[in-house]
């Protein structure tokens, strides 16, 4: 006999997880399947236990140059099973987290791998594929996130070319690594193993790191992490990867020809696909191309009336909190509720290698293709307090606008603890705050975060930092 709810989500990540809590909240008799940790890819394998890695080798770094800060620290050293072990700690913390809050708001988790047997019907499997449960829903959320990309040319075995996943379980640290892709995720595992004394190489399609973001975030962390050490080739292409024994091969296309490679391991890191895979799509008549399902981006709904995406299998951002807030508006339509559609040009972007990167909105060279007449201003680190005393001068904060009418159009940083700056730019732009109530409203000082304030200044000629000369610019 089927179980019977008002809503089943389907996947327990942050997209899913909170739409059944939202969900709960709203008076809806809630169910959760998931076939694996509650969580899913962002607590277990992704967001939190890669913060945790990257937080061990911010402290390894820290001490090394502890004699810059008039400390003496002597006879330290890495110890990587360490380094892993506390990860998953962090990890199944977090995971037994959202399990307490499913029990506190009382959601039932069914445990097995979802799969619609009709539009109305969701059959669910256990390990031996075998079927468990049978639920009738008046509502599907599907949330089912997404995995590691795989280039033809060069698959995952786990071994010789790892993904994500086993590059933050590895038992033993890697003396040498090539990293394809300089993305998020490439460049977070590039600054984590290098640090802990790993020979990292990055390689990168595109002609700068970290390529979704304004150009000149990209070249100020290419001259960062080249003076680190790594070993950088953009506009360049891994062509072929080959065992031999214990290493592996790896053939790189650069523009100034060939070269070959010899390290440890490969870690492919070039982006996500959608998880649609053995979910019954076609039974329930809902569509979907090239591993992402359609949806409507107002409501999240499918081409099947009754069955909702949110999150990375309703296609990018792949973010964990804009999974979050799809989740939750989708779920508050369901109510009846009139929630504030998201505005997906105001999703900010998070990196969290050091130094950090963070953005929203439009790049320069966006806002001008979109034919705005704009305002640019840019504060380096270098000239603030707090940074020098910090001993973290690297990086900057830019700004664009629109000269016309005073919108925010974008903000780009690259820093020391800019992933937790970039928030005012977002509520700024949201309540459509012009640049001159930017100025005008007060700083602290000395912080990292009055480097906002100074760069719009910048942007509109009222800088006294740097010495720029004043721009004629309407009121």
């Amino acid at each position: 006999m089927a179980k019977e709810f008002d809503l089943c989500v389907i996947g327990s990540g942050p997209g899913g997880y909170v739409a059944a809590i939202r969900a709960s909240q709203l008076g809806m008799k809630t169910a959760i399947v998931e076939k694996g940790p509650l969580g899913g890819v962002c607590l277990n394998i992704g967001c939190i236990p890669t913060k945790a890695l990257l937080r061990s080798a911010e402290v390894y770094e820290s001490i090394s140059h502890a004699s810059d800060y008039g400390v003496e620290v002597k006879d330290f050293s890495v110890d990587f099973e360490g380094v892993i072990k506390r990860s998953r700690k962090v990890a199944n913390k977090m995971s037994k987290g959202v399990q307490f809050l499913m029990k506190a708001n009382k959601v039932e988790v069914i445990k097995g791998r979802g799969q619609f047997e009709s539009a109305d019907e969701l059959g669910v499997y256990d390990e031996n594929d075998k079927k468990s449960e049978t639920v009738k829903a008046k509502n599907y959320i599907i949330a089912t996130g997404a995995r590691a990309r795989e280039l033809p040319n060069i698959p995952i075995d786990g071994e010789s070319v790892i993904g994500y996943e086993k590059a933050m379980t590895l038992e033993k640290q890697p003396k040498s690594m090539v990293v394809i892709g300089a993305g998020a995720i490439g460049i977070e595992f590039a600054y984590f193993y290098h640090t802990l004394g790993t020979d990292v190489t990055i390689v990168e399609l595109e002609d700068t790191l970290v390529p979704v973001e304004d150009e000149e975030i990209g070249k100020e962390l290419g001259k960062i992490y080249k003076k680190k050490g790594m070993t950088i080739h953009t506009g360049s292409s891994v062509e072929k990867v080959e065992k031999k024994g214990k290493s592996v091969n790896v053939e790189i296309k650069t523009p100034k020809g060939k070269e070959t490679v010899k390290v440890d391991v490969v870690l492919s890191a070039v982006g996500v696909v959608g998880n649609v895979e053995n979910l019954g799509l076609d039974k329930a008549g809902v569509k979907h191309e090239k591993n992402q399902i359609e949806v409507n981006k107002e409501t999240y709904q499918t081409s099947a009336d009754k069955i909702y995406a949110i999150g990375d299998v309703a296609g990018g951002p792949w973010l964990a909190h804009k999974a979050s807030h799809e989740g939750i508006v989708c779920v508050e339509r369901l109510a009846g509720e009139n929630p504030h559609s998201i505005n997906y040009n105001n999703i900010p972007g998070c990196t969290y290698c050091e130094p950090q990167i963070a953005s929203v909105g439009y790049t320069e060279a966006q806002a001008k293709e979109e034919g705005y007449d704009i305002l640019v201003g840019k504060f380096p680190f270098s000239a603030s307090g707090k940074a020098a005393g910090y001993g973290h001068e690297e990086g900057f904060v830019k700004v664009v606008f629109d000269a016309k009418y005073g919108e925010w159009l974008g903000c780009h940083m690259i820093g020391a603890h800019v992933t937790e700056m970039i928030a005012e730019a977002v509520v700024a732009r949201d309540l459509e705050t012009t640049g001159h109530e930017i100025i005008s409203a007060v700083h602290p000082h000395p912080t990292m975060s009055e480097a906002v304030m100074e760069a719009v200044a910048e942007a509109y000629g009222e800088g006294v930092h740097l010495g720029s000369k004043p721009k004629k610019v309407k009121k």
